[in-house]
Parts: structure tokens; C-alpha cells; sequence
């Protein structure tokens, strides 16, 4: 009869982030350019995921939820800058294009 630890490897409720969903969110924010965009944030969220993996081979199991929840967070974050910042580029080429072809109607009309 041993006590099961506080600490799930899989999502019990909306507050417990498993190995797998965390892990999950920094390849996420990977494939949202978080590399090129927020590098030092992600770098954050992959380091408190590898120190996160100890903890949970100690079986320090709230130690590493907690630094999973971080981990989520920041690979969150990374994602939602690095999107936020490739939709401003967007929006930049865009207004360079109108600005291109309003310049070529005003020619035309001269």
C-alpha cells in the first residue's frame, strides 16, 4: 500500500501539465519560429522541461509539475510573440505592396 504521488505523467485536470504536453508546447513553438523570434524564451521552456525530466527521475514529483506549468507557459509565450511578430512582418509587406501600387497609379496618372 504505497501512497501515489501528487504528480501525473498524464493530464488529470486543467492545472496538471504531463511530460508529454509540455514537451508538446515547446515543439510548438518551435514550428511557430520561436527559434528566430524568441530564442532566449524558448530556451528557457526546453531547459525547465530536461531539469523537470530529473526531477521526476527522483520522483520529486511537485518540484517538476511546477517547472512543467513553467515550461508550458514559456513555450506559450514563445509561440504567441513569435506568431504576433511574423503577423506584423505580414502586415508590413502588405503596406510596402499598397504603398507600391498607389505610387504606380499616381504615375500612371500623371
Amino acid at each position: 500500500p504505497g501512497s501515489s504521488p501528487s504528480f501525473r505523467l498524464w493530464p488529470t485536470a486543467d492545472r496538471d501539465f504531463s511530460l508529454a504536453q509540455a514537451a508538446r508546447m515547446a515543439i510548438s513553438a518551435e514550428a511557430a519560429d520561436a527559434r528566430q523570434f524568441e530564442p532566449v524564451l524558448l530556451n528557457q521552456a526546453q531547459n525547465k522541461l530536461a531539469d523537470a525530466r530529473e526531477l521526476i527521475d527522483r520522483e520529486q514529483y511537485p518540484k517538476a509539475q511546477r517547472l512543467l506549468e513553467q515550461a508550458a507557459v514559456d513555450a506559450q509565450l514563445a509561440a504567441a510573440r513569435s506568431q504576433t511578430e511574423r503577423a506584423k512582418q505580414a502586415v508590413a509587406e502588405i503596406n510596402r505592396s499598397i504603398e507600391n501600387l498607389q505610387n504606380r497609379l499616381e504615375m500612371d496618372e500623371q
